[in-house]
């Protein structure tokens, strides 16, 4: 039989570690935008947490793993938009297809606008973990598929061979607007006209 006391020490430990996760991923954040990515060391986190750089290591292999965990602590938030334009199906499926990729626009350009250090959070990611961007893209299509369901089903959209292949191909055209600053310079007015303009073409492309 195995010892409940095993059990109940590793459980009343879960939320221990999970709050030195935090910890450190807070501490974390709050000094590499401050003083960049590039500028921060583990030892200066561990530091900043009261604990040993190897204690860091326990819960993050690197400083490119607090970085990730940082970008998904913000997509998070911006999934949870997406999730609720798709549930507002008694709205037009259109209308919020240009929506969501708005929000995104919005949300990101603004996010980067507002603090350098957090472009070059981004390019870092960017550059060393491609794989953590396909991820992210693979999750929002996951809603940009269910928008263009709902949009066919109700006469919308016109019937699609593939809505899996026709959300990625909306990501790319639309990829320059996604983290914009890692793309261009252009002002978010300049941003918004071009938007609009490669916006319009793609949702009278998909009408019925």
């Amino acid at each position: 039989m195995i010892d409940d006391s095993f059990n109940r020490s590793m459980v009343s430990a879960m939320p221990e570690q999970s709050d030195s996760r935090d910890a450190i991923l807070s501490a974390a954040m709050t000094r590499i935008l401050h003083y960049g990515y590039g500028k921060t060391t583990m030892a200066e986190i561990a530091k900043d947490c009261d604990m040993s750089a190897g204690n860091i290591y326990r819960f993050f292999k690197s400083k490119l793993d607090i970085a990730e965990a940082m970008a998904r602590k913000f997509n998070q938030t911006i999934f949870q938009a997406f999730s609720e334009i798709v549930r507002r199906s008694d709205e037009s499926a259109l209308d919020r297809v240009r929506e969501f990729f708005q929000s995104r626009l919005d949300r990101t350009y603004h996010l980067l606008e507002e603090d350098p250090k957090k472009l070059e959070l981004a390019e870092v990611l960017g550059s060393e973990r491609p794989g953590f961007a396909n991820e992210q893209f693979a999750q929002e299509r996951i809603y940009i598929v269910e928008l263009l369901e709902q949009g066919i089903e109700r006469g919308e959209i016109a019937p699609l061979d593939n809505c899996n292949f026709t959300a990625e191909m909306l990501q790319t055209a639309l990829m320059k607007f996604e983290y914009p600053q890692l793309w261009t310079q252009l002002s978010m007015e300049k941003l918004q006209r071009e938007f609009d303009g490669v916006m319009d073409l793609l949702i009278k492309a998909l009408k019925a």
